[in-house]
């Protein structure tokens, strides 16, 4: 019998390495001698990697833990008499499902996103059963007044949705004795192909063509959803709209999607928020703008006037003397904001504008006239006054 290796010899590590070097080591060590690397070698090499494989697996379990370590540290297998050891007598397990196991979410949904490793040459393992399915995610559009916005609302969206067939319960045959594993995949769910490549031999795994997946498959399909479990239903889902939201937002509403076949966990439903404009006001984000359009006198002596709002009209007090693009700011009525994103209200700022009478009887030409030459009607403006007309000459 061979004599046993130092465990840290055997991961290629010195003594006193740090639990991230153990771990990746053995990584590393995996990736080279799992036997799902070596289906197709001869004999000689599949033995030779079940070997390596165990090897470093047992020193891997020793290393990794914090006791065990610190006894072989010090007492060398004497320490750890059998500790290390392993049943491997179910097999070995796919690469896949002990690199998930080792750092499992770390690259996005155990390694998936890399396609079980196989967008590395396919050393990826597949699987250990068949996958859960998920429904499809719908996409719908709602529209909303100003005035739903600014208070929030709740709506009923009409969609189409796949459920479960009545006539089947959603197992796609009335039949349960004519549901089968799936001959092609033996209920596993992925098949397994093997190419060679200038890199060596490599596995990769993907989804069964004859079950999706799913392990199974119907026999006798049922004549209503013709074997696929769903059918569709035009039904109604109450939305809660926000206040605040904007133009272009998407709600997500959680389990509202598509159904999915055989039991399986239903897509979401995600709204899109269509803003309807509004006849006076327009947006800013949380803030409003309307202008209004003042009569000459009414400038000259104040008034008070209404304007457009978000709850409703407001009366606004315009001042004796008021010019032309005065701008009024109506402080918290504008839109709020959305769930926390911002705080307070937005406001609703008001320009005013003077309109200018194109034709005077003569009469009105003059009274007009006779106030030509007082000293109230010749321009001497204020400091607000000339502040407002240098940013008005700003756009000229």
């Amino acid at each position: 019998m061979a004599e046993k290796r130092d465990y840290y010899e055997v991961l290629g590590l010195q003594k006193g390495a740090s639990a991230d070097d153990i771990k990746g080591a053995y990584r590393k060590a995996a990736l080279k001698w799992h036997p799902d690397r070596w289906v197709e070698g001869t004999d000689a090499e599949k033995k030779t990697a079940e070997e390596k494989f165990k090897e470093a697996s047992e020193a891997y379990s020793v290393l990794s833990d914090p006791d065990k370590k610190a006894k072989y540290d010090q007492f060398g297998f004497a320490g750890v008499d059998g500790a290390g050891a392993q049943d491997w007598s179910q097999g070995f397990g796919s690469l896949n499902d002990l690199l998930n196991n080792l750092f499992g979410g770390a690259f996005g949904g155990g390694f998936s996103g890399f396609g079980g490793f196989g967008g590395f040459g396919g050393f990826g393992g597949g699987q250990s059963g068949p996958r859960t399915m998920r429904g499809k995610d719908i996409r719908t559009h709602v529209k909303l007044t100003f005035e739903e916005i600014a208070s929030g609302c709740e709506k009923q969206v009409s969609i189409e949705q796949q459920k479960p067939c009545p006539e089947c319960n959603g197992r796609g045959t009335r039949n349960a004795s004519d549901i089968k594993t799936c001959p092609t995949c033996n209920g596993k769910g992925q098949v397994q192909h093997m190419t060679n490549s200038l890199f060596g031999r490599t596995v990769t795994y993907g989804v069964c063509p004859q079950c999706g997946g799913e392990g199974k498959i119907v026999t006798n399909p049922c004549s209503k959803c013709k074997g696929k479990g769903l059918v569709p239903v035009r039904t109604s889902v109450k939305v809660r709209i926000p206040a605040g939201v904007e133009d272009g937002m998407q709600l997500t509403v959680r389990g509202e999607g598509h159904s999915a076949p055989r039991g399986g966990v239903a897509g979401d439903l995600f709204v899109v928020i269509d803003e309807i404009p509004h006849a006076e006001l327009k947006r800013d984000g949380v803030n409003v703008f309307c202008t209004k359009v003042l009569s000459i006198t009414d400038a000259m002596l104040g008034c008070e006037v209404e304007v457009p709002g978000l709850e409703g009209p407001y009366k606004l007090k315009v001042e004796p003397g008021t010019q032309s693009g005065t701008v009024v700011r109506l402080r918290g009525k504008g839109f709020p904001a959305v769930n926390g994103y911002g705080s307070g209200r937005g406001d609703e700022y008001v320009k005013l504008l003077v309109w200018i009478p194109r034709k005077l009887s003569r009469s009105e030409r003059q009274a007009v006239e006779a106030l030509a030459d007082s000293p109230s009607v010749k321009p001497d403006p204020s400091r607000e006054d000339r502040a407002l007309f240098e940013k008005e000459s700003k756009y000229f």
